[in-house]
C-alpha cells in the first residue's frame, strides 16, 4: 500500500552513518505513531518530514514504511524547534543551549540561524565563534538535504540518490547539473536512460556533441558488460546509438566525426580497422587486450628450461596412481614441462584433473614453488579437493585490495608473485581483465599451465580469452578428446559429450546419473522441479536440498529461475516466527535463504575462518559467489551471509539488492561451479539462448546426476541449435601481431597446436 505522511521525527531508533540507513519514529500531524524506514543522508530528532513509500508488515517489527522519497522542513514548533537543535547534530548544543536560543527568537530561529547567525551571540553560553559554528552546522545539514531533494526531483529514488551524494557529497548538484551524464561512469545503478532524462530537463539538445558523446561510451561499455565484447565495428555502434538516442546519426556526419575525433583525443576511445572496417574500442580493453598478448609471447618465449626425464617421472606417477595416461595425456604433460605456455582443453572425463595432479608433482619435485587458481571460489575449493594442493581465487591469488570504489590487488608488476608456475583452472570464465592482472603479477620466467574447457559459456565480463589464444594458433594447445571418467551405468560425462557434438543423450533406465522427465507444459515442469528439490531427489540421493541445484536457461517465465526461487523459498525456508528477514526490493530474504552476489562489490568487508582455525579479514565478493544467509540484524540493519569459501561477509540495507535467491540460478552465472546433483527445467526461447552450448554447460555442472525437466522437443531443438553469440575482441589479431614481431627479431617463435 502506498502512503504519503507528514510529521516530525520524535526517536532515531537506529542510523549506519555509513549509508544512511535509518529506522525512526514519525509523530504524524495526524496524530499517528509511524515508523520509517529508509536511507537519509543526515538526519535529526525534531526535523519535520513528508515522506512516501509503501507500507509492509514485518513478523516481528510490525507496520512501518519503507520510504522511497522525502522532503525536509524547517520545524516551526517550540518543542520541535529544541529537539532539532538539540539533537547532537549541532556540535555544542544542547537542550539548555537550544531552550535558550528558542526564548530569545521563538519561531524566528531558522531565520536568524540563516540570515544574521551573529545575533546568537547574545543568547547566554553562545560566543560569536560559537555562532557562527551553529550557523555553519546548519547550513551544511541543509545543503545536505537539498542535493538528495535536487536528485529526487528527478525521479532518482533515495537510496540511488544517497549513493550519487556519498560520492560527490556538497558536490552533487553543481557536477549533476554540469554534466548528468557523468553518473553512467562514476554511480553503479545509473544507466544511460536515467542521466539522459535529466540532462533532456535541463535543456541539452536532442542532437549535441555532448549527448552522442555519452551515448557512444555508453553503448561500449554495455556491449562490454552484456555481450563481452571489446570492441564494435563503428557503423553497428552508430546504428545502435541512433536508436538509444531517437536520432538518426547517419544524417550528422560531421558532428559524430567531431565527436570521435575528441574522444580518440581524450583519450577515451581507439579507433581501428579489421579488415577494411572501422572499429572502435574503448582504450581501456584495447590496451587490456594488447597487454595480454605481449605478456604471453613473452612469457611463453622466456620459459626457464626444465632439464627432467619425463617419460621416468611420468611412469613413477603412472605406477604410484594405478594409471595409465593415453597418448594425447601424456602430450599434454611433456608440453607443460617443455613450454612456457600451454593450453590444456578438454570436456568432463578426459583427464584434466589428473594431467594436472602429475604436472605439479614433477615440478615441485624439481624444487619449483607453485601456485594453483581459478576464477570462482566454488572452482579453487573443487580444484583443491582434486589435485590435495592448496587452490585460491585468482583475486586472493593476487592479494585482493580495495581503494574506494577502484580494485587493485598487492601482486602486481612493480610486485610480482613469488612462484615458478602458475596453474590457472577454467580458464574459459576468465575475462579480460582478470587476465591482465594475473599476467601483470607474473615475473619472466615463471610457466604458466592454462586449464578449461573450450566448449563451455564465455566469461561474464568482456573478453573471450581461451577461445582467442585457441584461435590465434601461437601457444600450444593441447586438446583432449579421449574419454576416462565414467561407469557402465552412468551417462553424464557420455551425454554431456553427445550433446557436444550435436547428438541426443542416450536414456535408460540403467543410469543412476542421467534423466530425462518429459512434460510439455511449463507449469508441470514448474511443479516437478519444486518437487524434485524438495523430496524426491534428497530421497533417492541421500543429499540434503542444499546440494541440488536448479539451473535454468531463462529468468522470467512460470519455470523460469526468478518465479522458481519464490517457490523454493516458499518450500525450504518458509516464513515462521523468530527467523529474522528483510525486504529487498520485490523479494524477501530472511535467515537460511540461498543466496548469490550478483555484482563485484570491492569495498564489502568480510571475515574468513580459515582451515587452520585461525580468523582472517578482507573486503570483496564478485558475480556469481553463491552462500546462505547466516543472520538479519533489523534493528542494526545488516545481514550476514556465508559464502562457499567460509567468507562471512556483512552486508547493510543499501547494499542488499546486489544479492538474489540462489535455490535457482541461471546457467549462465553457475560457470566454474560443480554442484552434487542438478535439475534443468527444459523451456522454449530465443534460439540466440536456447542452445547447446548452454544444455552443455548445464549438464557438465552436475557431479552426481543431472534432471532434465520438459519436453523432449525443447531438448531436441536446444541440441541441434549450434548458435553460438560471437564476441569482437582483439586478442586473437593482437596474439598473432606479436608473434609475428617476436619471429622477425627472434626466429621460430610459433607453437603448433596438436591434437590427439
Amino acid at each position: 500500500m502506498e502512503l504519503t505522511a507528514k510529521g516530525t521525527v520524535s526517536a532515531i531508533v537506529f542510523r549506519n552513518e555509513e549509508n544512511g540507513y535509518t529506522v525512526l519514529n514519525l509523530e504524524t500531524t495526524d496524530g499517528d505513531n509511524l515508523t520509517c524506514v529508509g536511507n537519509f543522508p543526515a538526519l535529526s530528532v525534531g526535523a519535520v518530514l513528508n515522506v512516501s513509500g509503501k507500507v509492509t508488515v514485518h513478523n516481528r517489527y510490525g507496520e512501518q514504511l519503507c520510504v522511497e522519497s522525502y522532503t525536509v522542513c524547517d520545524p516551526t514548533s517550540r518543542a520541535g524547534i529544541v529537539k532539532y537543535l538539540s539533537s547532537g547534530l549541532i556540535k555544542g548544543v544542547g537542550e539548555v543551549t537550544a531552550n535558550n536560543i528558542y526564548n530569545m527568537f521563538g519561531n524566528d530561529t531558522f531565520g536568524v540561524i540563516e540570515h544574521n547567525p551573529m545575533l546568537l551571540s547574545n543568547v547566554k553560553g553562545i560566543s560569536k565563534k560559537k555562532a557562527m559554528d551553529i550557523a555553519n552546522a546548519v547550513a551544511e545539514l541543509k545543503q545536505m538535504q537539498e542535493q538528495i531533494m535536487f536528485l529526487q526531483s528527478y525521479g532518482i529514488t533515495v537510496n540511488l540518490a544517497v549513493k550519487i551524494f556519498n560520492i560527490y557529497k556538497t558536490q552533487t548538484k553543481a557536477l549533476v547539473l554540469d554534466n548528468p551524464y557523468r553518473l553512467i561512469d562514476d554511480v553503479d545503478g545509473v544507466g544511460f536512460l536515467t542521466a539522459d532524462k535529466i540532462a533532456q530537463s535541463m535543456g541539452v539538445e536532442p542532437v549535441s556533441e555532448f549527448r552522442v558523446r555519452a551515448a557512444i561510451v555508453f553503448q561500449l561499455k554495455e556491449s562490454a558488460e552484456k555481450q563481452g565484447n571489446t570492441y564494435l565495428v563503428l557503423n553497428d555502434l552508430l546504428s545502435s546509438c541512433s536508436d538509444l538516442l531517437g536520432v538518426d546519426l547517419t544524417q550528422h556526419g560531421q558532428l559524430v566525426e567531431d565527436t570521435l575525433t575528441k574522444l580518440v583525443l581524450e583519450p577515451a576511445v581507439k579507433l581501428f580497422e579489421v579488415e577494411g572496417e572501422r572499429c572502435i574500442a574503448l582504450l581501456r580493453y584495447y590496451k587490456l587486450e594488447k597487454a595480454i598478448a605481449a605478456r604471453l609471447i613473452t612469457l611463453n618465449r622466456d620459459a626457464r628450461r626444465i632439464l627432467v626425464d619425463a617419460d621416468s617421472l611420468i611412469g613413477q606417477f603412472e605406477r604410484v596412481n594405478g594409471i595409465s595416461f593415453h597418448a594425447g595425456q601424456l602430450g599434454a604433460v611433456k608440453s607443460a614441462l617443455i613450454n612456457g605456455v600451454t593450453v590444456i582443453t578438454g570436456g568432463p572425463g578426459t583427464g584434466k584433473t589428473t594431467i594436472i595432479k602429475c604436472i605439479a608433482e614433477i615440478l615441485t619435485s624439481h624444487g619449483m614453488r607453485l601456485e594453483f587458481c581459478a576464477p570462482t571460489g566454488r572452482a579453487a575449493k573443487r580444484l583443491s579437493q582434486s589435485t590435495g594442493s592448496d587452490a585460491k581465487t585468482i583475486h586472493r591469488l593476487l592479494g585482493f585490495e580495495a581503494h574506494g570504489d577502484k580494485m587493485q590487488f598487492k601482486y602486481n608488476r612493480n610486485n610480482t608473485l613469488p612462484c615458478d608456475v602458475v596453474i590457472v583452472d577454467e580458464l574459459s570464465m576468465v575475462d579480460a581483465s582478470v587476465m591482465y592482472s594475473l599476467l601483470s603479477a607474473l615475473e619472466n620466467g615463471t610457466r604458466l599451465v592454462l586449464v578449461g574447457d573450450k566448449d563451455q559459456l564465455p566469461s561474464v565480463g568482456a573478453g573471450n580469452v581461451l577461445a582467442d589464444i585457441i584461435r590465434s594458433g601461437v601457444i600450444e594447445i593441447r586438446y583432449l578428446t579421449h574419454i576416462y571418467r565414467q561407469s557402465e551405468d552412468s551417462l553424464i560425462v557420455t551425454n554431456a559429450h553427445l550433446i557436444n557434438h550435436g547428438k541426443m543423450p542416450e536414456i535408460n533406465n540403467r543410469s543412476r546419473d542421467f534423466f530425462v522427465m518429459n512434460f510439455s507444459d511449463f507449469q508441470q515442469v514448474s511443479d516437478t522441479v519444486v518437487e524434485l528439490v524438495t523430496s524426491r531427489l534428497p530421497k533417492f540421493t541421500g543429499l540434503p536440498s542444499s546440494e541440488i541445484q536448479v539451473l535454468g536457461a531463462l529468468k522470467s517465465g512460470v519455470a523460469g529461475v526468478e518465479n522458481l526461487n519464490l517457490r523454493l523459498q516458499q518450500a525450504l525456508n518458509p516464513r515462521i516466527y523468530g527467523k529474522n528477514e528483510i525486504n529487498v526490493g520485490r523479494n524477501v530474504l530472511r535467515e537460511g535463504d540461498r543466496v548469490m552476489q550478483t555484482v563485484n562489490n570491492y569495498d564489502l568487508p568480510f571475515v574468513r575462518f580459515e582451515e587452520d582455525g585461525t580468523l582472517s579479514d578482507g573486503t570483496g565478493v564478485f558475480n556469481g559467489d553463491i552462500g546462505f544467509v547466516r543472520r538479519i540484524d533489523r534493528s542494526n540493519g545488516i545481514m550476514e551471509v556465508q559464502f562457499d569459501d567460509n567468507r562471512i561477509a556483512t552486508y547493510t540495507e543499501q547494499e542488499l539488492t546486489d544479492l538474489q535467491l540462489a535455490y535457482a540460478v541461471t546457467i549462465h552465472k553457475s560457470q566454474g561451479s560443480e554442484f552434487e546433483v542438478v535439475v534443468v527445467p527444459l523451456v522454449s526461447g530465443p534460439p540466440t539462448i536456447i542452445n547447446k552450448n548452454l544444455l552443455y554447460t548445464a549438464i557438465t555442472r552436475a557431479k552426481r546426476a543431472v534432471v532434465l525437466v520438459g519436453s523432449k522437443k525443447v531438448l531436441a531443438m536446444m541440441v541441434h541449435n549450434n548458435y553460438v553469440a560471437a564476441r569482437t575482441t582483439n586478442l586473437c589479431r593482437f596474439l598473432q601481431e606479436e608473434n609475428a614481431v617476436i619471429q622477425r627479431f627472434f626466429g621460430n617463435g610459433t607453437k603448433s597446436s596438436d591434437e590427439e
